[in-house]
Parts: structure tokens; C-alpha cells; sequence
């Protein structure tokens, strides 16, 4: 399984960015496909958004009301649209997916956030 993410770039306090994780290879039976993030001088990656195995949907606190979690089946591709962006946002976001007791995570694209 390949988690293609990208998206990420420098953008302004308000700003919107939109994400995309396109999934590739052995993709039958992936799922709970998501966004994580791990901010700089952190060790630990935070939900962010994610579609769980019964595709309801879960995000963190911290962005309900401006992010969206969306995915084209057709295109494997889960995205991630991020509205009002703030300077706490800012970290490098990769995309997760699950199937089983197996967890796959992309390489991960930068979102900077100036205030």
C-alpha cells in the first residue's frame, strides 16, 4: 500500500489549503483512511480528521468548523479541505489508512501557517 499525500505549502493566517491522499498497490479492504499531524518540536502525531472501519467520521476538537474530511472512492483518494487556517495548524500532515490490525501512513506533506 502507497499513501501518496500532497497539498501542504505556506499560507497566511484565514487561509485555506486542500490535501489530498491518493492510495495505490494492494488497496482491497483499506480503510479508516484519515489525516494525522504532528506539530514541530512534537514527537507524537493527533487525529486531525479521519473516516473510521463503519465510515462515520471523526475530527479533533481543535478543527471541527474548518476542516472537511471528503474522498472520491473512484480515485482511492481521501482529502482533507483546511478553512481559517491558524498559526497553530502548522506541522507536517500525513495521511493514515488501516486495514486489519495493519496501519499504513504517507510520507507526509508541510502546512505552515504565518501569522
Amino acid at each position: 500500500v502507497q499513501l501518496q499525500a500532497s497539498g501542504g505549502g505556506l499560507v497566511q493566517a484565514g487561509g485555506s489549503l486542500r490535501l489530498s491522499c491518493a492510495a495505490s498497490g494492494s488497496i482491497f479492504g483499506l480503510n479508516a483512511m484519515g489525516w494525522y499531524r504532528q506539530a514541530p518540536g512534537t514527537s507524537a502525531r493527533e487525529l486531525v480528521a479521519t473516516f473510521t472501519s463503519d465510515d462515520s467520521i471523526n475530527y479533533a476538537d481543535s478543527v471541527k468548523g474548518r476542516f472537511t474530511i471528503s474522498r472520491d472512492n473512484a480515485k482511492n483518494t481521501v482529502y482533507l479541505q483546511m478553512n481559517n487556517l491558524k498559526p497553530e495548524d502548522t506541522a507536517v500532515y500525513y495521511c493514515r489508512a488501516a486495514r486489519f490490525r495493519n496501519v499504513y501512513w504517507g510520507q507526509g506533506t508541510l502546512v505552515t501557517v504565518s501569522s
